[in-house]
């Protein structure tokens, strides 16, 4: 399988070349490789978070209160009660 590439020039700031290098050759990769995970992480990311706006706008909270209050439901296992004292 080969995967397409497109080039394009990119203009950096002669400092934030000299970070990338740096970074790059203590990671391991090339400055295109680090770049190109770099893209990928945020893109990831704002999809990510796209994803979870709409999911967010297609939520029923009276469906959501009705779940959570009917009757008949169990109260929470001691290991899943939640530590105040957790600074999460």
């Amino acid at each position: 399988m080969t995967t397409k590439v497109a080039t394009f020039p990119l203009r950096l700031p002669v400092s934030l070349k000299a970070a990338l290098e740096t970074i790059s050759d203590r990671d391991g990769t090339s400055i295109n490789q680090f770049l190109v995970v770099a893209a990928a992480e945020k893109i990831a990311a704002m999809q990510t978070e796209e994803f979870f706006l709409t999911r967010k706008a297609r939520a029923d909270r009276e469906a959501f209160r009705r779940i959570l209050n009917r009757q008949g439901g169990e109260h929470p296992s001691p290991e899943d009660a939640w530590d105040n004292s957790d600074p999460v």
